[in-house]
This record gives structure tokens, C-alpha cells and sequence, in this order.
């Protein structure tokens, strides 16, 4: 037996994300039935990250087990023949078979995509959060260093998560502007269920002057989640990197 290490991109538009379920096709479904075909064998991957409805990949990491004999290199050409175009498997390689992809010392990096102009751009809906009000980056970087370094952030997730803790440590977090385009690119030891897309949410109530930066402040000192800590929308999102710190 062998297990096969993927490492994943895929525009999540058509998908109700990550994780199996009963009511829409998933990122895992189309895995495991392209490795199926490919393999012969009944395989079921298991991922590092469980991203929702929309969102998108550039890093997402996977490993399945397997009897076969095909190259572990090749795997991913093997199975880009089989998968549709907007999944892709960058890389395939071996690792342990006790090597778990959710039990490893990792940091993981996130993109989140604004378009900020006042009319949509249809070319750019599906990847970007449009705003047309005019945002404030100097005021939203001003608001996102206080999200720096360890932290509770119960009250940056949704209330239906399932961690055992909600405390995590982000390690760098930018606000990237290139004309029209803003990116929050945020790095950290662990996210969790919604917790980008919520500081998101806050940051751009930040730049459009809804909240003064001092806020972000406020609501991360609150202890729970409230209104105030909105959810910015999933097609923005981006896991682009995990990276597993025993690697580097």
C-alpha cells in the first residue's frame, strides 16, 4: 500500500466546495471518481482544507492510498486526462503512510479578491467581491494590523464550527492594491469556518468608513460573534499555499 500526495487547483464556481454531500457536486466526489477509474480501486482522498460553496484553490492538498504501481509523479497527469477543466492536480508525490494532510504543522495563505469600481465587470464576477463604494486601504490596513499574532477569533467564524479551540495565529497579513483590484492575502497556522471571508466583511465595512479601524479591535475583544462581524461573499476566496513546516 502507498499513499499519494495531490496537491489541487480548482475554480469552485461549479461546486458546492470541498466535502462531499447530499445536495450538489463536490471538489472530493470528482477526485475520488476520477482515482476510481484511474485505479480500479474504491479510493476516498482525504484534504487539508474543507473549502465551502464557491470558493476557489490554487494549493489545496489531498492524499489517497493505493495498491498501484503507476509512478507517483504521474499520477497527475494520469489523472488531469480524466478530470474536468476546472480541476486540475499540479503535483503528485509520495508520502508516509501515516503522513495525515489536517495533523501536520503547516501554514496556510489565503487570498481574498475586491473589485472595486463602480460598475460590475462581468469578466470579473465570478473571482472578485465587488465594491463599488470607494475603499479606504490605508484605513483597512490600519484595521488588520490589530488581527496580527495570536488570538481568539471566536468572534471571526461562524457559530456552527466544530474546532476544539478558536484560537490560531496569523503570522502576516497584507492589503495588496493594484489599481481596481484589492487583495487581503493572509497567512496563519490554522482558519477557522469562515473566518477569512468574515475578516473580510469587517475589513471592507473599514475602508468604505462604516467602521473606524479600532473596531476590528473591538469585535476581537468581544469574545463572540455579532452582527457587526459580517461575512463577505465566497468567490472572492482563494486557498493559494499550504505549505507543512517540517518540508521547508
Amino acid at each position: 500500500m502507498r499513499r499519494i500526495r495531490l496537491t489541487v487547483a480548482y475554480d469552485g464556481t461549479n461546486y458546492c466546495g470541498w466535502q462531499i454531500q447530499p445536495n450538489g457536486i463536490t471538489i472530493e466526489e470528482v477526485l475520488n471518481k476520477a482515482i476510481c477509474k484511474l485505479t480500479g480501486e474504491e479510493i476516498q482522498v482525504i484534504g487539508a482544507s474543507r473549502t465551502d460553496s464557491g470558493v476557489h484553490a490554487r494549493g489545496n492538498i489531498a492524499v489517497f492510498d493505493t495498491e498501484s504501481k503507476i509512478p507517483a509523479e504521474r499520477f497527475s497527469y494520469a489523472l488531469n486526462q480524466r478530470l474536468p477543466k476546472d480541476i486540475v492536480v499540479v503535483k503528485s508525490d509520495e508520502v508516509d503512510l501515516n503522513w495525515h494532510p489536517r495533523y501536520q504543522d503547516t501554514l496556510k495563505t489565503y487570498e481574498y479578491h475586491i473589485i472595486n469600481t463602480k460598475v460590475p465587470i462581468p469578466t470579473e464576477r465570478l473571482y472578485n467581491y465587488f465594491v463599488s463604494f470607494d475603499l479606504d486601504v490605508g484605513q483597512m490596513r490600519r484595521g488588520a494590523a490589530y488581527l496580527e499574532g495570536e488570538h481568539d477569533f471566536a468572534p471571526f467564524c461562524c457559530i456552527r464550527t466544530n474546532a476544539k479551540t478558536t484560537v490560531r495565529t496569523i503570522t502576516d497579513l497584507q492589503i495588496l492594491q493594484s489599481g481596481e483590484h484589492i487583495t487581503i492575502r493572509i497567512t496563519g497556522n490554522g482558519f477557522l469556518y469562515n473566518m477569512v471571508r468574515i475578516i473580510a466583511g469587517v475589513l471592507v465595512r473599514v475602508g468604505r468608513g462604516f467602521y473606524e479601524p479600532e473596531k476590528v479591535k473591538e469585535l476581537l475583544e468581544g469574545g463572540e460573534r455579532t452582527r457587526e462581524a459580517v461575512t463577505a461573499p465566497p468567490q472572492g476566496l482563494c486557498l493559494m499555499e499550504i505549505s507543512y513546516q517540517n518540508e521547508e
